[in-house]
C-alpha cells in the first residue's frame, strides 16, 4: 500500500480540497494521459457543454483509475485545461466535477487548473491528465 502525504505549509494558501505539495511512496505510478469528453466510439459528449464535458472527463479519467484497481484517492497530481477559463466557468467546473465523482469532491492532489484557447479538437472543452500511485 503506497503512503500518500498531503502538505499544506504554513505561509502558503490553506484549502481543504488542494494540496501545494504531495509526498508518495509506492513501487508503481501511473501516467494518466489527458481524458477528454469522448465514448469509446470517439462520439463527444456535450457538445458546447462544459458542465456535462467535464463530467465525461473525469468518469474518464475514473474509468482509467479502476482499470488499474484504484480510485481517485491515489492521484497525486493532475492536470486540467479548461477552453476559456473565466470565474464562472470556473465555478461551472468544479460543479461538475463533483457530479461526475458521485457528489465527493475530487481529493486533494497537487493539481493545477489551467485555462486555454483551445484544446486538441476544436469541440473539446476540457482535458484532464493524472499521476496515480498503484502501490
Amino acid at each position: 500500500m503506497p503512503s500518500i502525504e498531503h502538505l499544506n505549509p504554513p505561509g502558503l494558501l490553506q484549502l481543504e480540497s488542494y494540496s501545494q505539495v504531495v509526498v508518495a511512496s509506492g513501487g508503481r505510478t501511473a501516467y494518466i494521459a489527458g481524458q477528454g469528453a469522448f465514448d469509446e466510439k470517439m462520439q463527444l459528449i456535450g457538445r458546447d457543454d462544459l458542465h456535462a464535458q467535464t463530467v465525461q472527463a473525469f468518469r474518464n479519467l475514473c474509468t482509467c483509475l479502476a482499470a488499474l484497481g484504484v480510485g481517485p484517492e491515489r492521484v497525486v497530481s493532475s492536470n486540467m485545461y479548461v477552453v476559456g477559463l473565466d470565474d464562472a466557468r470556473t465555478e461551472q467546473f468544479i460543479a461538475a466535477m463533483n457530479v461526475a465523482l458521485n457528489g465527493q469532491p475530487f481529493p486533494p492532489n497537487a493539481s493545477t487548473l489551467v485555462g486555454v484557447t483551445r484544446l486538441a479538437m476544436a469541440e473539446m472543452l476540457v482535458e484532464i491528465s493524472a499521476i496515480a500511485v498503484l502501490d
